[in-house]
């Protein structure tokens, strides 16, 4: 089998932050056969590319990076109401999304827009308005990067937690993950439109008795109004994760900002909003070099002038965690990768 490797190779075009570093070698896999074959054949260390929507390069990848991009989605029929849908780990995350939509399986209309590939799903247990991919999810097959066996993760192997998995723990940089399963509804739908602005939007829209593509229009419609396009302006969506803080904590910072809005994690804990945390600390739009917070979503950084360094966002993020912890005393966890 001839799989061709690309030496000294920009990864500008494969990271929505549209940083431009090099990949010492850099090779893209169509199927399990070939990425195995690259695995016992490959000598560097390892570096896995999916859709390149959640990380930040902040210097050339001295590696073999290997690009996932195999395709395709099956299905097989649980019963009236239920199907599992099974997408390889290189199918673009929207599109797989609206394909689900188009045949109104139910479920997945919350994480619509969000950037990136199925394969790469998983490991940060992407989530969005009130819905996380755990709440969705069966299985996932992955290659053990020392073995190339073949594992299958269920929901309790995965250790899905916040924005968090396995993958990013114990089990980092150990496996790849291939293709993703999931449960969704046919019929019956159960819909979650309480959190965030998805009921304005669909009161906006009149619309009483929604659909999964209702629902789905209105997520697109308000992740578009606050988030800046990746091919437009390049960016990694949310930068920073949600605090979670001890209620009394919350209820002490509270004395000082009683304006500051929150959401009951548990009867001790509480989710605050980064953005906020950002925006009334002044930092909405601010800018340092070619970096900058977005001025319309303050969780957002973006590559201002396209010619960012992953150094200078880099720089930028840690800027804005040292000012929310010296205003709030809360430290704010960054949900991006940086390599």
């Amino acid at each position: 089998m001839m799989i061709h490797i690309q030496q000294n190779t920009s990864l500008k075009k494969l990271n929505t932050f549209g940083i431009d570093v090099n990949a010492q070698a850099f090779v893209s896999i169509a199927n399990e056969k070939e990425l195995i074959t690259v695995l016992e054949n490959n000598k560097l260390p390892l570096f896995i590319l999916s859709g390149g929507s959640n990380m930040l390069l902040t210097e050339d990848v001295n590696a073999l990076v290997i690009h996932i991009n195999n395709k395709g989605i099956s299905t097989k029929e649980i019963n009236d109401q239920e199907i599992l849908v099974t997408a390889k780990a290189g199918e673009n995350w929207h599109d797989f999304v609206q394909h689900c939509i188009q045949n109104n399986w139910g479920g997945l209309e919350n994480l619509s827009l969000i950037p990136g590939c199925v394969g790469s799903s998983p490991i940060q247990n992407i989530g969005a308005y009130g819905v996380e991919l755990k709440d969705c999810f069966i299985s996932c097959q992955a290659i053990d990067t020392k073995t190339f066996e073949k594992t299958t993760f269920n929901l309790d192997s995965c250790k899905f937690g916040y924005r968090d998995s396995i993958f990013k723990n114990e089990a980092k940089n150990q496996y790849i993950i291939t293709e993703v399963t999931f449960k969704l509804s046919t019929k019956n739908h159960n819909f979650k439109t309480s959190y965030g602005a998805i009921e304005a939007e669909l009161n906006k829209q009149n619309i009483t008795v929604p659909t999964v593509k209702d629902i789905s229009k209105a997520v697109i419609s308000i992740r578009q109004s606050k988030l800046p396009d990746p091919k437009v302006i390049g960016n990694s969506g949310s930068f920073f994760k949600n605090p979670i803080i001890e209620r009394s904590f919350y209820e002490d910072i509270l004395k000082e900002f009683p304006e500051m809005p929150h959401y009951p994690i548990s009867e001790t804990s509480v989710k605050v909003p980064a953005g906020w945390l950002i925006d009334k600390a002044g930092l909405k739009g601010f800018s340092k070099g070619n970096a900058a917070v977005h001025n319309k979503q303050a969780l957002v950084l973006v590559n201002k002038t396209g010619n960012a360094s992953g150094k200078e966002i880099l720089n930028l993020a840690r800027f804005i965690q040292n000012s929310i912890l010296e205003k709030y005393g809360i430290h704010l966890e960054m949900e991006v990768n940086i390599f």
